[in-house]
């Protein structure tokens, strides 16, 4: 399977958080032991598993990094591995690798989710590159679940008042027609749309819209 020796420079330098593991689920012994020597000669930390259970007992949704799962293995199959973590909404970058050209699996894992689909034998720069690809989707995905976290605990601070406001100042409306809609001072609106910019941390109205829809467009999980 692994035809040429990986190369340190070209992908151990790209800026990928080694505190991130690649797990590599197959049920054959000899691919595990080649994938896991060819990923630690680069500094990538690895874990491997014989088995989609194996894995699914040791996995936590906090940990980082991504997967290299074969399609056909012997109890539950990868395709079937994939659908329990999407049933358990982890998003965890997934890279199928196979013996098998078969094409209707590969659109199917697509379309599931999965980052990639790696026909064997392959080779050692492209796995290596696709894996060091993935780790950074699960350092951007994980980047963005903490962006819109802290973005939800600033907005949840909002009084109901404020939250009238910023609803009508995003849609458009100046601070006279808010204050007529709501029954308001002009002064007061104003304070009330100064306190939103500041909870919200944004520094302008385009940034302010920008906020909310950031949020409005994270995935329900």
């Amino acid at each position: 399977m692994i035809r040429t020796p990986p190369s340190r420079s070209s992908l151990a330098s790209e800026g990928v958080d080694r505190g991130q593991t690649v797990f590599v689920v197959d049920d054959d012994e000899a691919v595990r032991k080649a994938i896991a020597i060819l990923l630690n000669s680069i500094g990538l930390r690895v874990e491997t598993f014989a088995s989609a259970t194996d894995f699914l007992d040791s996995y936590r949704a906090e940990c980082g990094g991504c997967l290299v799962l074969d399609v056909r293995m012997r109890g539950l199959g990868g395709m079937e591995l994939q659908q329990v973590l999407n049933q358990l909404n982890f998003d965890i970058p997934v890279i199928f690798i196979t013996g098998h050209g078969d094409v209707s699996l590969a659109v199917q894992a697509m379309r599931a989710g999965a980052f990639d689909f790696v026909e064997k034998p392959f080779r050692d720069q492209y796995l290596l590159e696709r894996i060091n690809q993935a780790l950074q989707l699960d350092i951007d995905r994980r980047r963005g679940r903490l962006e819109r976290n802290s973005i939800q605990l600033r907005l949840s601070r909002l009084t109901p008042r404020e939250r009238e406001v910023m609803e009508r100042v995003v849609q458009g409306q100046s601070n006279k027609v808010v204050a007529i809609e709501l029954g308001l001072s002009e002064r007061t609106v104003e304070i009330h749309r100064a306190k939103v910019m500041a909870k919200a941390g944004a520094r302008s109205l385009p940034e302010l819209i920008g906020i909310l829809a950031r949020v409005e467009a994270s995935p329900a999980s």
